[in-house]
């Protein structure tokens, strides 16, 4: 029925993991529903409404999908669901005709989805704590590595790329924590019926004599949903509440956001005249067709480009949880199809191509102490200016005379890259800053080599803080 010769989207072959494609099939959709509806006649089975055979019967096919002969079904009825039930039917001689006695679709539907998406969640933070893993890693062996560090893509001051590093750990961490809150909050909506009143699960269980029940209908409820592992919202309308779908691509379009700046920041570094990071480059791997020479970034363009889409899923659960209006409305069906297994399967793309890069990432040690020997003198005149202003001269006085020596300094080596950077021989000359300080102090301290503050202590401590949360 698919083949090449049809629309294929790349979520089915290029993007995201085996793994989670099957979370997301429409196999594993049905074998819940079949879990369902066999933990639901199981929980009416325990009260009398049902027999111990059906319910049993139920279990013993409730892993005999048949996808093909549930959309033989679908193609005369339009339904999904009640397709499955059909095709469940047919399959249970003696539990066929109690399959989802009391049940509203969506009992069984978004309950399937709450389940599917914990599972995805689950397996998306076991990805990415092996990815922290790896930062962790990679934040502690270079702790001590001097660089330059860029704000407004020009030179500032020296940091470490452990340190550099340890900003794309806090971002991730962030994440994972709000991925943790956001699994463990994730509810079903429970047992309640058409419109979440649950008036056919009460009527089941009521005596003939009136207001006299086998029992309510939330001890029904709370026995299906033990079954499930799953706890329900206290109170639904036909569906849960899709605010719980808004709030779950938020927290993966957080994760997003954090990948795509690490991304972007990696493009940049790749790219000249910075080169001092790279994405690992595969022995035959081809970079251009055109250009035989060309190592292009795309792994982390790829990541920036699967992130803006998961970027905008939020909105989509937005409108559906705004718009749900009453007790419910179908205008959310056909998109949440789409943006739950997107965003998560995206998500999963996105990690999973980042592993490697942090895994295996390329620090092009020359590059970075070059950089260092170019522009450090600059970024090391503030060391320069603490120590005048300790030695009492006029920090806005020294602040200026400083300034329009690296001006000068600048335009030279602008000019001539060949150029010796002369800042230290005019501020190492300059009788304002003599008056209180010596010309080789000046000159030891315009070596902005160690000029790191505390850095390698906060990467070291970002690390274990890293491997602390993630339990590794």
């Amino acid at each position: 029925m698919y083949d090449h010769e049809t629309y294929l989207s790349p979520l089915t072959w290029r993007y995201g993991s085996e793994e989670m494609r099957r979370l997301w099939s429409e196999e594993q959709k049905r074998l819940l529903w079949r879990r369902i509806w066999v933990s639901l006649a199981e929980a009416q089975a325990d009260l009398g409404l049902v027999t111990l055979d059906q319910a049993a019967d139920l279990r013993a096919h409730a892993a005999d999908v048949d996808v093909d002969r549930a959309h033989e079904i679908e193609a005369i009825v339009k339904h999904d669901l009640m397709a499955e039930i059909k095709a469940f039917a047919e399959q249970c001689p003696v539990g066929g005709g109690i399959i989802h006695l009391g049940a509203t679709s969506t009992d069984i539907e978004d309950n399937a989805d709450a389940l599917r998406t914990r599972d995805a969640l689950e397996l998306l933070l076991l990805r990415l704590r092996s990815l922290l893993s790896d930062l962790a890693n990679q934040i502690e062996a270079r702790a001590d590595q001097g660089c330059m560090a860029y704000t407004h893509l020009q030179p500032a001051e020296p940091t470490t790329v452990g340190y550099r590093l340890s900003q794309y750990g806090i971002d991730l961490l962030t994440d994972l924590e709000e991925l943790q809150r956001v699994c463990g909050q994730v509810r079903g909506k429970g047992i309640k019926g058409a419109t979440g009143t649950s008036a056919a699960y009460t009527q089941l269980l009521s005596l003939p004599r009136a207001g006299e029940r086998i029992a309510e209908a939330r001890d029904l409820e709370a026995r299906v949903m033990a079954r499930l592992g799953l706890e329900a919202f206290p109170v639904a309308t036909q569906t849960y509440p899709r605010k719980q779908d808004w709030l779950v691509l938020n927290a993966l379009a957080g994760l997003a956001g954090s990948l795509y700046k690490f991304a972007f920041d990696l493009r940049i570094l790749q790219a000249q005249p910075f080169g001092e990071w790279s994405e690992p480059f595969g022995r035959h791997q081809v970079g251009s067709s055109a250009m035989p020479f060309k190592r292009n970034p795309v792994n982390a363009e790829n990541i920036n480009s699967l992130a803006r889409f998961v970027a905008s899923l939020p909105r989509v659960a937005w409108d559906n949880a705004a718009h749900s209006l009453l007790e419910r409305t179908l205008d959310d069906s056909g998109n949440r199809r789409l943006i739950l297994p997107q965003a998560f399967l995206l998500c999963d793309e996105l990690v999973n191509r980042a592993h490697p890069i942090l895994r295996e990432l390329v620090v092009r040690d020359a590059a970075v102490t070059g950089k260092m020997e170019v522009y450090g003198t600059f970024a090391a005149t503030e060391r320069l200016l603490m120590e005048l202003a300790k030695a009492g001269a006029d920090r806005q006085a020294m602040h200026e005379v400083i300034r329009q020596h690296s001006l000068t300094a600048w335009d030279i080596i602008q000019r001539d890259a060949s150029e010796a950077n002369p800042l230290p021989d005019l501020l190492a000359s300059d009788s304002a800053v003599l008056d209180y300080l010596p010309a080789e102090q000046v000159r030891t301290l315009l070596d902005a080599t160690g000029y790191v503050g505390d850095a390698p202590q906060r990467a070291r401590e970002m690390a274990a803080q890293i491997r602390q949360a993630i339990g590794w």
